[in-house]
């Protein structure tokens, strides 16, 4: 009787599970009204003000000037893609974490992979919605538009930049051992590299060893990189080197979130046994002292 081959994996059960989790995390964004305003009003508002603020005046770029409302839209999509992928990811990472969702979905048929690809997927989604939404605002509002044949260069970027800011997110999540703490620290990370790279101040205004160090992270990998979409004055719209810095950003964010991601809160460690009950019990034991045995009745009358 021959052996029956193994049956392959259910990836249709696999899909599924992913796909009912991708809807649990869209309607967790839509339910919780801090995600929404940080995630998806935020960055709308700051592209109005930056735009229409600084609209007459023009800034230096590579290749010559731009107008400095055209400067701030791909900047503020920078913005808006790192606020979706990785401030709100690593918020709610660490909220489902520290309150025990992640713990009891642990114990459910429900597997891990699908459990982290949904939320990356989700926040991959809502990431590109926002984007969607600032490219259409800038070229409808501010007349920022993007060459022909640069669309492809543009979604390179964006894929990368998501998928850099989304192991970024879950990185940045296991070193966080509070709910409390998660905004502020996400904000203090992003906000200081967003000034320094160009997003919210002119990088032509900015001092170039400020620039240098700021080449070292992915906010101004990415904003360079998207600026060069929208400069019609740049000699190429593809920027290996800052494409480069996004892939080594994700590759190191996917090592560390691989390493340290954790289904438990901080402080709740599974029950281990005692040292006490992994040792032989090595206690003596205290003998009975009493007369001798007696074997025979002479001698019972020696000992009397």
């Amino acid at each position: 009787m021959t052996a029956r081959p193994a049956a392959p994996a259910d990836t249709r059960s696999v899909r599924s599970q992913v796909a009912h989790q991708f809807r649990h995390e869209l309607r967790r964004l839509v339910r919780n009204p801090q995600s929404r305003f940080f995630t998806l009003v935020l960055p709308v508002l700051l592209l109005g003000l930056f735009a229409s603020v600084f609209h007459h005046a023009n800034v230096a770029v590579p290749g010559g000037r731009l107008n400095e409302a055209v400067y701030y839209v791909p900047g503020i999509i920078a913005y808006g893609l790192i606020a979706a992928v990785f401030m709100d990811l690593a918020v709610s990472v660490v909220a489902a974490r520290e309150s025990g969702i992640y713990k009891r979905r642990r114990v459910t048929p429900v597997s891990a992979g699908a459990l982290i690809g949904a939320r990356a997927l989700a926040a991959a989604a809502t990431g590109l919605a926002v984007v969607a939404v600032l490219v259409v605002i800038g070229w409808a509002g501010y007349g920022a538009s993007i060459p022909a044949g640069a669309a492809g260069v543009l979604a390179l970027d964006l894929v990368l930049g998501a998928a850099a800011f989304c192991a970024l997110g879950f990185a940045v999540a296991t070193f966080i051992v509070n709910t409390d703490a998660a905004q502020p620290v996400v904000q203090a990370i992003v906000l200081p590299l967003c000034f320094i790279s160009g997003v919210f101040i002119p990088a032509g205004e900015l001092p170039h060893w400020l620039i240098s160090i700021a080449g070292v992270f992915p906010v101004r990998a990415l904003a360079a990189a998207l600026l060069a979409v929208y400069n019609p004055a740049a000699r190429t719209h593809l920027r290996i080197g800052d494409l480069a810095v996004l892939g080594a950003w994700a590759a190191a964010g996917a090592v560390i979130g691989l390493r340290r991601f954790r289904w438990l809160p901080h402080g709740s460690e599974p029950a281990r046994p005692s040292s006490a009950s992994s040792r032989p019990d090595r206690r003596a034991v205290v003998p009975v002292v009493g007369p001798p045995p007696v074997s025979s009745p002479g001698a019972m009358e020696a000992v009397r």
